[in-house]
């Protein structure tokens, strides 16, 4: 991936951030897109040589700004997305729908911003998860949304051939996002819940970046979404 230009969506923190130090010690040049420059630049201290961007998923105009600066890209990966837990039935719905539309309508926003940019054997990876396949009570909005960014990545395989779109449906990994849904008790929770996996143990962010740098580096590779989680779907 030597001089090969990525963007990273999301590229802060967790699997995004694991991404972004894969992609440069193989040579590229990445630049990490996140909301927030306090995190962004403590990620930039991290790894070197990564460059960074503030924007949001859910502004398509941030987004195009981000994209106006490069005159060609070679892969986009989008981590951004976070979620809600709750009833369907909860009398305020819109914050669900929030979290809906950032990780469908959101990659669909980043995808008509990047485009036109992409080099020949580029690439879009998407992040879908364990939750299409085995949807959580109360987690109902993931279950959906998940579903919908691997669904995704094949019809835009379809509509924008040659270029690649394909998915990585990690299952329960050790990142941040979980401190906001289980404050201070993340990984404790998730450790019990990590047991009936064929691989009683939490996936890291590395083993799911390991996957993303895989979607980009095989050229024939389209349509496709990877699993990467211990087995947690067949059991």
């Amino acid at each position: 991936m030597q001089n090969q230009q990525v963007v990273i969506i999301g590229g802060s923190e967790g699997i995004g951030l694991a991404v972004a130090k894969a992609a440069r010690e193989l040579g590229a040049n990445v630049l990490a897109v996140a909301r927030t420059q306090e995190k962004l630049e403590a990620a930039q201290r991290s790894v070197e040589g990564l460059e960074i961007a503030v924007a949001d998923i859910n502004n398509p105009a941030s987004l195009k700004r981000v994209f106006s600066q490069f005159d060609a890209v070679d892969h986009v990966y989008i981590a951004a997305g976070s979620t809600k837990t709750g009833s369907p039935l909860e009398p305020e719905l819109e914050a669900f729908k929030h979290k809906f539309d950032e990780r469908l309508w959101g990659s669909v926003e980043v995808v008509r911003a990047a485009q036109n940019l992409m080099r020949p054997g580029g690439s879009f990876t998407f992040t879908g998860g364990l939750s299409s396949d085995r949807p959580v009570i109360g987690a109902w909005v993931s279950g959906i949304a998940t579903m919908a960014t691997e669904q995704l990545a094949r019809v835009l395989a379809l509509e924008l051939a040659p270029l690649r779109f394909n998915a990585v449906a990690p299952g329960y990994t050790d990142t941040p996002m979980w401190d906001s849904i289980f404050p201070g008790d993340g990984v404790k929770i998730l450790d019990e819940v990590v047991k009936k996996n064929l691989l009683p143990r939490l996936v890291t962010a590395e083993e799911v970046a390991q996957a993303v740098i895989l979607l980009m580096q095989n050229k024939a590779i389209t349509g496709e979404t990877i699993h990467i989680d211990c087995g947690a779907r067949l059991v």
